[in-house]
């Protein structure tokens, strides 16, 4: 592989205009088709084998253009203080505007008024109008949100109170100008590890390039592969942060080997075919990582995953292609004017003593003392895992100043938290043979359940097949209790469906969350045997032993499980919530384990490739072990440590996002960087080596036999570059 991707790196230098004409090509014609592409149409939340999705499938056969799974509002009046919302003015008013309602857009399928409905409080101050749509929220258009916006300032104007929650207000998640603090944090980080602003501009320019094609070949893709909002936010967040440090690790590698004395060619070549093999394999252990989230068997979690991996490929393609392209016009402007002049004369820098060899030196001193601080800190850091509670955000998280946080604690007022969400009990009575006898019984079995509030009369089709009760909890939408409401009602349906043939299922938002949760906690065994047991082989081809990618796996886990509970003491104790913006503590969302072990394995993995891989071939250049160690740490120490800090920066910026969703991602992955990136590969991997020694490299002869060799060490390249000078002779260069 080596070989491979010294030509090809040499190549692309060589014919530089064609390859980056090629690129600008293409994020043009990202960028086109992102522009004329149409709108997006549903990104549809299906969950393949739940019962809450084989409920929704039974209403949409049964109930033809009752669009169960259309946009929801709910427009939540309020009387002012000593009225009531029953006075005969403001009721006039609340009537205008559920006509409003009404009219404002096409797409409206009906709206309640509240007081036919009976939607209004005991004490009279408050009342709430069902407002359904024929099209999900991500269908609406601005007229339609502006249609009922309008409508809701409107009757604010008469005095009252008026609040919207649901779906309908949702939109494209806004992160404000932290992303842009992050990106900026990055560049900064990137000068002063250079001294150099061309070095420094390079992987900024090209991982934006990157990203412009990801996302915009998302947004193109976006109607035809029904793509959510949120893959662009996770293939831009992913991108970003991979795209500059596979370059970065390149720009080093490349300004290492002009320090040598090589030629700009030579050095690009060396550059790609050394540091490149590296970023193939790190890449492919971040693909392999988000491919794998197929396995959870969540439609809209795969297509994250692929499309977030799809970003990856391209970042890995920019680092062997555009970047020694790019760095053939940059040419020794790549090292700052004091490194210039030092190559001018034709000298090498001297060996520096730098901040990363000291500190393997001192690692190597006190490996054990070392290693159990390490694992100590980061297994008090878990410990708050053991309260993990999961679930999907309401609107609950929201920010108190949104509307929807607004309607949400006016219903919790006005009729009890259970209100903000209800569930659904789909009785199917097709094979029953005294139907309305059937739910009768079901609605009474359910009424009669520990922990619902009311229960409606149930609605049956035309075909009187089927009908629907609605429960509401005495709990909110997030809670356990709630949970265990579902369960109960599940496990009645069991015993009705015995006796009367009549099949209950229970749907709406509430039971959809706890299935997709229960679902994404059954894949994340299997998920983790899937990507870590994969990951593991492509290690041991990479590092030629059996040691190095098991410390590499176990190591790994330390550092999410650490950061999972850092989550939970920010996100669900509300620890230091305020400096997160944090102003609602609530479980934990149940796709963050399975998201984190996924992401999080895969960037590790990128730290644990680039650091060891020096070490490697120091050791393969024939150093002893301990030396060896200290010599990855002089060259990748620096390197890696920058790497880090753009990474974190990068996801720290998503933590201003308006989305509760994105804005725990972006926690939660930042906080797994600077455990992995610190605590664990700089920290836990020395140590671990310098007391394993000689046997870290050991493999089975018969195994050595089997597994490819891909010379990630570059062995090859003294065949291929006609270098007959000896690796004894070879001084690896401080960048």
């Amino acid at each position: 592989m080596a070989t491979f991707l010294y030509k090809l790196g040499k190549l692309a230098f060589r014919r530089r205009h064609f390859v980056a004409l090629i690129w600008v090509a293409l994020l043009t014609l990202a960028g086109v088709g992102a522009a004329s592409a149409p709108t997006a149409a549903s990104s549809s939340f299906s969950i393949p084998g739940t019962e809450a999705q084989k409920a929704f499938d039974l209403l949409d056969q049964r109930f033809p253009g009752s669009s169960a799974d259309g946009a929801t509002a709910r427009v939540v009046f309020q009387a002012p203080d000593g009225e009531k919302i029953t006075s005969a003015a403001n009721k006039a008013e609340v009537s205008k505007t559920v006509a409003d309602l009404g009219s404002g857009s096409k797409e409206v399928a009906a709206a309640a008024d509240p007081f036919a409905a009976k939607t209004v409080s005991k004490d009279g101050t408050i009342a709430y109008s069902s407002v359904s749509y024929k099209v999900s929220s991500m269908e609406l258009t601005d007229a339609d949100r502006d249609a009922l916006q309008k409508t809701v300032d409107e009757a604010r104007d008469s005095g009252l109170t008026v609040e919207v929650g649901g779906d309908a207000l949702q939109a494209m998640p806004e992160t404000g100008a932290t992303e842009i603090i992050g990106v900026a944090i990055a560049a900064v980080v990137l000068v002063i590890t250079f001294g150099s602003l061309v070095a420094a501009g390079l992987p900024l320019l090209t991982a934006l390039i990157g990203v412009g094609i990801g996302v915009s070949s998302i947004t193109a893709l976006a109607n035809a592969l029904d793509l959510g909002t949120t893959t662009s936010t996770l293939a831009m967040m992913i991108g970003l942060a991979v795209g500059i440090d596979y370059a970065l690790f390149i720009v080093s590698r490349f300004r290492a080997e002009l320090a040598e004395g090589r030629d700009r060619e030579e050095a690009a070549g060396r550059a790609v075919g050394t540091a490149g093999s590296a970023v193939v394999f790190a890449g492919l252990t971040v693909v392999i990582a988000l491919v794998g989230l197929a396995v959870v068997n969540i439609p809209m979690l795969t297509k994250m995953g692929i499309a977030a991996a799809g970003t990856v490929a391209i970042a890995v393609l920019i680092a062997l292609t555009l970047i020694p392209a790019l760095l053939g016009y940059a040419g020794k402007r790549v090292h700052g004017r004091k490194a210039r002049k030092v190559l001018a004369a034709e000298k090498k820098p001297e060996p520096k003593t730098n901040m990363g060899t000291r500190w393997a030196r001192f690692v190597l001193r006190r490996p054990v003392a070392v290693l159990l601080t390490a694992v100590v800190g980061l297994g008090v850091m878990a410990v708050p895992v053991s309260s993990l509670e999961l679930g999907l955000p309401d609107d609950g998280v929201q920010p108190t100043d949104t509307t929807q946080r607004k309607a949400y604690d006016l219903l919790s007022d006005g009729f009890g938290p259970g209100f903000n969400g209800p569930l659904v009990a789909v009785v199917d009575v097709k094979h029953s043979q005294d139907p309305k006898d059937a739910v009768a019984r079901v609605s009474k079995d359910i009424a009669a359940t520990d922990g619902v509030k009311t229960v409606t009369p149930p609605a049956f089709n035309k075909a009187g097949d089927t009908a629907t009760i609605t429960v509401v909890p005495s709990s909110k939408p997030s809670s356990t209790q709630t949970e265990d409401v579902v369960h109960t009602i599940r496990d009645k349906g069991a015993d009705i469906k015995a006796d009367t043939r009549a099949e209950v299922l229970v749907t709406g938002t509430t039971a959809m969350n706890i299935d997709v949760s229960q679902k994404l906690n059954d894949a994340l065994v299997p998920y983790l045997a899937l990507v870590v047991g994969l990951a593991f082989l492509l290690l041991m081809v990479v590092f030629r032993s059996v040691l190095v990618p098991l410390k590499a796996a176990l190591g790994f886990l330390l550092s999410v499980v650490a950061a999972l509970g850092a989550v939970v003491a920010v996100y669900q104790w509300g620890w230091l919530g305020s400096l997160f913006g944090v102003e609602q503590t609530g479980p934990i969302m149940s796709m963050m384990p399975i998201f984190m072990v996924g992401v999080v394995f895969g960037l590790a993995m990128d730290y644990e490739v680039f650091l060891v891989t020096r070490m490697r071939e120091a050791y393969v250049h024939g150093e002893r072990p301990a030396q060896a160690i200290v010599t990855g740490f002089r060259h990748g120490a620096r390197v890696v440590t920058a790497a880090a800090v753009i990474m974190i920066a990068v996801f720290a910026g998503f933590i201003g996002s308006s989305e509760q969703m994105v804005k725990m991602i972006g926690f939660g992955l930042a906080i797994a960087v600077f455990f992995d990136a610190f605590l664990v590969r700089m920290t836990i991997v020395p140590a671990v080596l310098a007391l394993l020694g000689k046997r870290a490299w050991w493999l089975p002869k018969w195994l050595d036999r089997i597994l490819p060799n891909v010379d990630v060490e570059g062995e090859g390249l003294k065949t291929a570059s006609g270098d007959d000078s000896t690796e004894e002779d070879r001084e690896l260069a401080r960048v």
